[in-house]
C-alpha cells in the first residue's frame, strides 16, 4: 500500500512538472523543442485525414439512413449485437414496408379490381426496390463504412496514444534542458558542485534518447496514413460501384413497372394518359435528368415523352430502318424481346400497330422488341 502511494505521488509530481513546463512554453517563458519538419507535416496530414474521415463517415450514414432517430436506433442495435458477437438481423426498408402496405390494401379493396390489381403491381416493385436498397445498405456498410470506422476506432486511437506519449517525452526533454541550464549557471557561481551538472547532463541524454525513440515510432505510424488512403480509395470505389448497381437496379425495376402499368391501361381499354384506370409513370428518362414535381412538371414530362416517341416513329416510318445506339443494358423478359448492351449499335424499325414505347431491334440473326427509352437514334 505504501508503494502504491509513493508511485501515485511520483506520478502526480511528474504530471505537475510537465504542466508547469507546458504553461511556461505557452507564455513564452520557456524554450520548446521543435519537431522535425517532416514529422510536423505528417502530423498535419494525419489530423486532416482524421477530421475528413469523420465527416465523410457521418454524412454517408446520414445518406444511407436519412432519419436521425432511425439512425441512432440502428447504431445502438448494431452496437448491442456486436458486443453479443451475433449477426445483426436485416431490417425492413421503407420501400419494402410501403410495398407491404400496398399489398395489404389491395387484399382489402379486392385484388381483382383495377385499383387493387394496380396496388399489387406497384407494391411488388416497391418491395423489389426495398430489397435493392437493403443490399446497398449492407454492401456499403461492409465495404465502406466499416473500414472508415475501424480506422477511427483502431488505427487513429493508436496514433493518438503515441502522439501523446511523444508530447510527454518532449516536455521531459525540455525540462531536462532547463535543469541543465540552471545547473551550469549555478556552477558558474560556485553554488553547485560539478556532480549536479553531471547528473543533469545524464538525465538530458536519457530524455533525448527516449524522445528520439518515440519520435521514430510516431513517424512510422504517421507514414502509415498513406496506406490508409490507398485502402480508403479501394473502399470508395466499392461504394461507388454499389451505388451504381443499386441505381441501375432501380432504373430497371421502374422501366419494368412502367411497362406493366401501360399494359394495365391497355388491358382495360383506356388511353395511356388516363390516370383513373392506371397511373402514368413520368420517369421514363430519369437517368439523364432530375425528376420534377407538381402538375405542370408532370404534364411537361409526359408531353415531352410523347413528342420524343412521335418523332422517333415518324423518322422510322419515313426511312424504314435506322441505326440506334443502346443507352443502357436491357435484359429480354420473353422471346419477343431482344437483350442489348449499353453502347451497342443495332438496327431498328417499327411495324404498323406496334406499341409506340417499343421498336423492333435487329443484331445479326437476332431480332426482338427493345424499349425506345433505351435507344438513341443515329442520323
Amino acid at each position: 500500500m505504501d508503494f502504491n502511494v509513493k508511485k501515485l505521488a511520483s506520478g502526480a509530481g511528474v504530471f505537475f512538472t510537465r504542466a508547469v513546463q507546458f504553461t511556461e512554453e505557452k507564455l513564452g517563458q520557456a524554450e520548446k523543442t521543435e519537431l522535425d519538419p517532416h514529422l510536423e507535416n505528417l502530423i498535419t496530414r494525419a489530423d486532416g485525414t482524421k477530421n475528413w474521415t469523420e465527416k465523410i463517415l457521418r454524412q454517408t450514414e446520414v445518406l444511407l439512413q436519412p432519419n436521425p432517430i432511425d439512425q441512432t436506433g440502428a447504431r445502438i442495435e448494431e452496437f448491442i449485437y456486436d458486443k453479443l458477437d451475433k449477426k445483426l438481423p436485416s431490417r425492413t426498408t421503407n420501400a419494402e414496408l410501403l410495398g407491404q402496405y400496398m399489398l395489404e390494401a389491395a387484399n382489402e379493396f379486392g385484388p381483382e379490381t383495377p385499383y387493387g390489381s394496380t396496388l399489387i403491381t406497384v407494391g411488388e416493385y416497391q418491395k423489389r426496390l426495398g430489397t435493392a436498397e437493403r443490399e446497398l445498405l449492407h454492401t456499403s456498410a461492409a465495404t465502406f463504412l466499416t473500414p472508415l470506422r475501424n480506422f477511427l476506432e483502431g488505427d487513429w486511437r493508436t496514433i493518438s496514444k503515441e502522439r501523446r506519449l511523444l508530447e510527454n517525452r518532449r516536455l521531459d526533454l525540455d525540462i531536462c534542458k532547463a535543469r541543465l541550464k540552471k545547473a551550469k549557471q549555478a556552477e558558474a557561481k560556485a553554488a553547485l558542485l560539478s556532480e549536479e551538472v553531471d547528473k543533469a547532463e545524464h538525465e538530458l541524454r536519457v530524455a533525448q534518447t527516449e524522445f528520439d525513440r518515440q519520435a521514430e515510432v510516431t513517424r512510422l505510424l504517421l507514414e502509415g496514413i498513406s496506406s490508409t488512403h490507398l485502402n480508403h480509395l479501394r473502399c470508395l470505389q466499392d461504394f461507388a460501384e454499389a451505388q451504381a448497381t443499386y441505381y441501375a437496379q432501380c432504373h430497371h425495376y421502374m422501366q419494368d413497372l412502367q411497362r406493366e402499368l401501360n399494359r394495365c391501361a391497355n388491358s382495360v381499354g383506356a388511353p395511356l394518359s388516363s390516370a383513373a384506370a392506371c397511373p402514368n409513370p413520368v420517369s421514363s428518362a430519369f437517368p439523364t435528368g432530375t425528376a420534377s414535381s407538381g402538375p405542370t412538371a408532370s404534364s411537361s414530362t409526359s408531353s415531352q415523352r410523347s413528342s420524343t416517341l412521335a418523332v422517333a416513329q415518324t423518322q422510322l416510318s419515313g426511312t424504314g430502318t435506322r441505326k440506334a445506339k443502346v443507352l443502357y443494358d436491357y435484359d429480354a423478359h420473353d422471346s419477343s424481346e431482344l437483350s442489348v448492351l449499353a453502347d451497342e449499335l443495332i438496327t431498328v424499325y417499327t411495324v404498323p400497330g406496334m406499341d409506340p414505347d417499343w421498336l423492333i431491334g435487329e443484331r445479326g440473326n437476332e431480332k426482338g422488341k427493345v424499349p425506345v427509352t433505351y435507344l438513341e437514334l443515329l442520323s
